[in-house]
């Protein structure tokens, strides 16, 4: 029998066996892995709070201009969408991705009795609770704890970046990976067989006890295991003919589709792409922000489409909150409320979707919301993955009509 004293020092495998370069540890039980996913969804957060009237700009409506007189962007400089609006110039990717009948536009995005702080707002978005109520996981969490109804050992979910893991993975019973490039990630010493060896017999021996920790990292080590391996050796990828952007956002979703290319298992994964937060000088830090992610996402989509992986993987980005309508006194924009979410990639209607707020009917200054970003979830949790969206989404949502089929279960 195995108790903590004989673990910890065994091996030195207490200070060793979940630390990984350059991150933090995990581990992920059974519930949290899965065979080759059928469909895919890679998550972009934009932090700080996307101005959306400068992303999906309502070209045509003289309130937006008369409000915004120096951060308003040029007829000319937008591409046009549908309905008098358009994306802003430095959009290009986005653009062609709508050519392609590849993106679609859910306009006015947000929820009741909004919250303009960044953190409880994203806090909102991530777990679908009010602050008032007890937040211990988020909606991907959730919807990792349904069953998978396999045993490969790839994570259903990876979270790539610096930052800490997003609260959207959050989970009660699956542990998420965080990892800040392949590069960094690997299990520390486990390139020595006796390491390895240890690892096996650690996860195999019997407990004396009911020791809680024990139990987890017996239960957890195996798989911990086996997915830094995983993701290591994912190399067997043919090369392709895409020719990257060479920002971090780039490089994170060039990852994201190596994994995809390696035949990874997994279903979710989840960047960030920071800076929005615009209260000063937009104009030229938002151009560079948005041209970062079309050209990003179109890059992930054209290398996908080249591979034949393309039908699977749907792209979501969102934001905490828009910005408002007026402009303030710096060239910027302050905290605001709806705005649009954008998808790209596989089985959509694609163009503009949902109905765009009036700039002359507002709330405190601030647009009002059309879609509620729950009825988003629902059509990505429903429609998308094909599960029940009730106790992921901890309600009843009418998924939003933008998929142009359920997949069949």
């Amino acid at each position: 029998m195995l108790s903590r004293r004989r673990f910890l020092g065994t091996s030195a495998l207490g200070s060793a066996v979940l630390t990984f370069g350059g991150q933090v540890p995990f581990a992920f039980g059974a519930s949290a892995v899965c065979t080759r996913s059928e469909r895919i969804l890679v998550v972009v957060e934009l932090q700080g709070g996307n101005d959306g009237l400068n992303t999906v700009v309502p070209a045509d409506d003289p309130v937006y201009r008369r409000l915004r007189p120096t951060v308003a962007i040029r007829k000319e400089d937008v591409l046009p969408i549908d309905q008098g609006l358009g994306f802003h110039g430095a959009l290009r990717g986005f653009a062609d991705l709508l050519e392609a009948g590849r993106l679609a536009v859910i306009s006015g995005v947000g929820y009741p009795d909004p919250n303009r702080s960044h953190f409880e707002s994203m806090d909102i978005w991530h777990t679908c609770q009010r602050k008032e109520e007890v937040r211990t996981d988020g909606w991907l969490g959730r919807w990792l704890e349904e069953p998978s109804g396999s045993s490969d050992r790839d994570p259903r979910a990876l979270h790539l970046g610096a930052e800490k893991l997003p609260l959207a993975l959050m989970s009660r019973t699956v542990r998420v990976p965080s990892v800040r490039s392949l590069e960094q990630f690997r299990l520390q010493g486990a390139e020595d067989p006796k390491f390895l060896d240890a690892v096996q017999a650690l996860s195999a021996a019997g407990r004396d006890g009911q020791d809680d920790l024990l139990s987890f990292v017996q239960s957890s080590t195996n798989s911990a295991l086996a997915a830094s391996e995983r993701l290591v050796t994912a190399s067997n990828v043919k090369t392709s003919s895409i020719v990257w952007p060479t920002t971090q956002l780039a490089k994170q979703l060039q990852t994201v589709s190596h994994l995809i290319r390696s035949d990874m298992g997994t279903s979710v994964y989840y960047v960030s792409h920071g800076g929005f937060d615009t209260h000063a000088q937009q104009p030229d830090a938002h151009r560079s922000l948005l041209r970062q992610l079309g050209d990003s996402v179109k890059a992930l989509l054209d290398e996908l489409q080249e591979s034949g992986q393309a039908d699977r993987v749907v792209v979501m980005c969102f934001s905490e909150f828009g910005r408002r309508v007026e402009q303030n006194a710096s060239d910027g924009t302050d905290h605001g409320t709806a705005g649009p979410v954008i998808l790209a990639g596989a089985g959509l209607h694609q163009g503009l979707v949902g109905v765009m707020p009036r700039l002359d009917d507002l709330q405190d200054g601030d647009l009002k919301h059309t879609v509620d970003f729950r009825e988003v979830y629902s059509a990505v949790i429903n429609n998308w993955f094909g599960v029940p969206s009730e106790r992921i989404l901890k309600g009843q949502w009418m998924p939003v009509n933008v998929f142009q089929t359920q997949v069949k279960k």
